[in-house]
């Protein structure tokens, strides 16, 4: 058994509302997509998965749809996770030579116990010898490199697609967690919304979220920065460009923003006096997508009087994480336990 533990290759997936990352032990991310399938709704047929599926949101005929299966962190629609699931590990297992590996993926803490088998059997049927599942707060702390084993209190804050969790972890365990679903997308929709209401434009995902990236804000920036986007006008029904601000765009954002600030908050006021007086020396760590959002960091410092920072990588946390956990399987087991694992 040892043989073939040694021999066998171990893959680590995080399972992201907005992206789908994956990593080989030793290897590092491997691949990276879209969380998006694009089905023939008249023969269920898989027409495509992650970029190029992404590509379709919003441009398909009505034959095809392009779904997001997971909404909010959890699966919203099983059959295309598991198309999903079992695409990608066919692919890495087929291209890597990974036959019957190991698998650990990071799960949504808020995520049930039939999802949580929905995920296991699917990945069972596309290969693997065995699964594991990690709540993603935990393996955002292990990939942002926290000795999570120490007995002393740290927070991360992950701002994912779907969700916001914020766990406060000691001694291998999460002693208080608390999951929003106000992340990413949320913030999106708010640009849409936004642009539509002020400008009378209509624009799509993709380019709400390149102005997110672009120019989004949680306080105002040094300088105001510009940007043209193009849209349907909906007086008109015609193509047409608008400039609009980061001041904007900070406006747009600033409810959501201000619920993501308002859950750190509850959290460390809920965290035991110990583990607080640990945090208030270490500061908070945030991850995931939304810890890009420029000066997210600094108004959490604002809010909290703690010192923030943002971890490296952000968005690679959780499959970094699962990349650690698999490189130390038998010590990190017991934290494992706590996501219920089954073969």
């Amino acid at each position: 058994m040892n043989f073939l533990s040694f021999k066998s290759k171990d893959i680590g997936i995080d399972l992201g509302t907005a992206n789908i990352l994956v990593t080989i032990k030793g290897k590092g991310v491997i691949l990276r997509e879209p969380s998006v399938v694009a089905i023939d709704t008249q023969t269920g047929e898989t027409i495509a998965t992650g970029f190029e599926a992404k590509e379709m949101l919003g441009r398909t005929p009505k034959e095809i749809k392009a779904i997001r299966p997971l909404k909010d962190g959890v699966i919203a629609d099983f059959t295309a996770t598991k198309i999903l699931l079992k695409n990608i590990v066919e692919r890495v297992s087929k291209r890597y030579n990974a036959m019957r590996p190991r698998v650990i993926v990071g799960v949504p803490s808020g995520i049930t116990e039939v999802e949580e088998r929905a995920v296991e059997e699917t990945i069972i049927h596309a290969g693997a010898r065995e699964v594991y599942l990690i709540e993603e707060p935990m393996a955002a702390a292990i990939g942002a490199g926290i000795e999570i084993e120490e007995p002393s209190g740290n927070i991360i804050v992950d701002i994912g697609g779907g969700t916001t969790e914020v766990a406060v972890i000691s001694l291998g365990g999460i002693v208080i967690s608390n999951s929003l679903r106000v992340a990413g997308d949320e913030l999106n929709e708010d640009i849409i919304n936004y642009i539509k209401r002020e400008l009378n434009l209509a624009i799509g995902e993709t380019t709400a979220e390149q102005i997110k990236k672009e120019i989004g804000c949680a306080m105002p920036l040094m300088t105001e920065t510009p940007m043209k986007v193009k849209g349907r006008d909906l007086g008109t029904g015609l193509p047409r460009t608008v400039q609009i601000t980061s001041i904007q765009i900070e406006e747009a954002m600033k409810e959501s923003i201000g619920k993501i600030v308002e859950i750190v908050k509850t959290t460390l006021e809920k965290t035991p006096p110990e583990l607080a007086s640990d945090i208030m020396e270490k500061g908070i760590v945030l991850a995931g997508g939304g810890a890009l959002i420029q000066n997210l960091d600094k108004l959490i410092s604002f809010e909290t009087g703690m010192p923030v920072y943002v971890a490296d990588e952000p968005l690679d946390c959780v499959v970094r994480g699962t990349e650690k956990t698999l490189q130390d399987l038998e010590k990190l087991k017991r934290i494992l336990a706590n996501s219920r694992k089954r073969r």
